[in-house]
């Protein structure tokens, strides 16, 4: 999906995926206490109107949003300010962004569809961004839900199994990891049970 389409689907007032983050990043972070970050820095890929991003900003992260979209960074920016936070943004291709090595307490990446090529170049670019201990939060659809149509891509080649996940993850510790049914409430655009995949991986 294009840089264009991601503008025109920006471009209204309202927050297509909603300004709520996503519910498997909060849990997540909930059950982890301690032991996610609640201080320095964090990077949220494909960061689209800047929902996730913000609620890392929320906690008192140096907060780093990326996302092709123009119109989705400009949008992000007018949320922060609005909620009083503060945000930086960045709109890059995933492909062109390189990323400070050993920045990031925790990297995010909810509902991010890319092709095979750059999924796996992007994910094995994780493992350098994170600093040791740092954390990898994932939650994409899965191959299963493109006989739904409450949300996603309706590319195979954009949904990618656990197992492929996992194996581009290599060099991390992973945490937790689940392919489910959930229902899933963001927005217009993600409404209704969906098929998921989640991953959390640790620098260690």
């Amino acid at each position: 999906m294009s840089q264009s389409f991601w503008n025109e689907r920006y471009g209204g007032n309202e927050c297509v995926y909603g300004d709520a983050a996503n519910e498997f990043l909060v849990a997540m972070v909930t059950a982890m206490g301690d032991g996610c970050a609640s201080r320095g820095r964090a990077l949220d890929i494909g960061a689209g109107e800047g929902r996730n991003a913000l609620f890392w900003a929320a906690r008192g992260l140096d907060v780093l949003a990326v996302d092709q979209s123009e119109v989705g960074m400009r949008k992000a920016q007018e949320l922060a300010q609005k909620r009083g936070l503060s945000l930086r943004t960045l709109a890059a291709d995933l492909r062109e962004y390189q990323g400070e090595p050993g920045a990031f307490d925790v990297v995010s990446s909810i509902f991010v569809h890319l092709p095979a090529d750059l999924r796996a170049l992007v994910h094995r670019r994780v493992a350098t961004w994170l600093k040791p201990g740092g954390v990898f939060i994932l939650e994409a659809y899965g191959p299963e839900q493109l006989s739904r149509d409450t949300g996603g891509p309706k590319d195979a080649a954009l949904l990618a199994p656990l197992s492929t996940i996992v194996g581009e993850l290599a060099g991390l510790k992973i945490e937790h990891q689940a392919a489910l049914e959930r229902d899933v409430k963001e927005g217009k655009f993600h409404s209704g049970a969906a098929d998921v995949v989640q991953v959390v991986a640790r620098k260690v």
